[in-house]
């Protein structure tokens, strides 16, 4: 059965791999329901949605496929995230994120998320109006759990000033060489790429206060970028350390590089976003490898990254 881990302090019990739905409006129904049934089956039962995804069609086309499943709403655990009106703003104002979370339930047909996360800073953001959206939303019963995606310590700290609730996530990008959260703490006090500090600090942050990080897009190189495993022109010597190690462990290149990410001792929680079954499959087996101190290193390496 999947690993299970805690997010937060005070959160749910959770698999540490969580099914990422951005793409599940690209299956029929049916496929999408076996893709479900055969997660479940293998433990993964959460499952990290966001309103913008497909304009909320993901969301619909989960809840349809969900019914088929036969399952109860009980054995899941719901993510949804808000805060993006897509071409126009961020917009974390109260009336908007208690309408958005609204319009989630409905395309979810559920009473509640368990976890709702602010999906990237707004700008404008006045602290006591989220506070209050919170404090509706979780009195009402409609949102259980908090958290945040893409945010820096401070934009957190200014959050956690005026919120009463435990914001058990931040969820942020996270690959073997996209992973300058990592680099910046290694090549402190150089004038290398890898110093530049582009996030002040959140890999130390989310560790000193007990927030769980959710990696998304771990098979990914950059943010609009392709993705890495595979990619020998661009990452040969990473995939060639990826084979390498994949034979040593019975498992594939996906596998390996999903281990990588679980490795670290922050324990993170990974989103895998496949709706591909075999891929699920080899994200899985990846769950179950606990890399070396060696082989980690050796992969980190072979991304381009450098040890001073």
């Amino acid at each position: 059965m999947m690993r299970q881990m805690t997010l937060g302090k005070s959160g749910p019990r959770v698999p540490v791999v969580a099914v990422g739905c951005m793409r599940v409006a690209g299956l029929e129904e049916k496929a999408l329901a076996a893709h479900l049934d055969f997660c479940l089956e293998h433990g993964l039962n959460f499952f990290d949605h966001a309103d913008i995804y497909r304009d909320g069609e993901c969301e619909r086309r989960f809840a349809g496929a969900f019914r088929q499943t036969g399952h109860r709403r009980e054995e899941i655990l719901l993510q949804g995230k808000c805060g993006i009106r897509p071409g126009m703003m961020y917009d974390f104002s109260k009336d908007y994120i208690l309408r958005s979370v609204d319009g989630i339930l409905q395309r979810l047909d559920t009473d509640y998320l368990d976890v709702l996360v602010l999906h990237r800073p707004d700008a404008l953001m006045e602290p006591e109006e989220v506070a209050e959206a919170f404090d509706i939303l979780q009195d009402s019963g409609k949102v259980r759990h908090f958290g945040v995606s893409n945010h820096r310590p401070g934009q957190v700290e200014l959050l956690k000033k005026y919120v009463r609730q435990e914001l058990i996530v931040n969820q942020l990008q996270l690959s073997i060489p996209f992973s300058s959260m990592i680099s910046v703490g290694m090549e402190a006090n150089m004038r290398t790429d890898g110093a530049v500090d582009r996030d002040g600090g959140v890999l130390d942050y989310c560790r000193l206060n007990d927030m769980t990080i959710q990696a998304w897009s771990p098979f990914r190189y950059g943010f609009v970028e392709g993705v890495f495993v595979g990619n020998h022109e661009k990452y040969g010597p990473l995939n060639q350390v990826l084979e390498e190690l994949g034979g040593h462990y019975g498992a594939t290149p996906t596998a390996i590089a999903a281990a990588w990410v679980l490795r670290h001792p922050a324990k993170v929680q990974l989103i895998a976003g496949t709706t591909n079954t075999a891929r699920m499959a080899e994200v899985i087996k990846g769950s179950e490898i606990t890399l070396e101190r060696e082989e980690w290193y050796r992969l980190y390496l072979s991304s381009g990254h450098i040890l001073p």
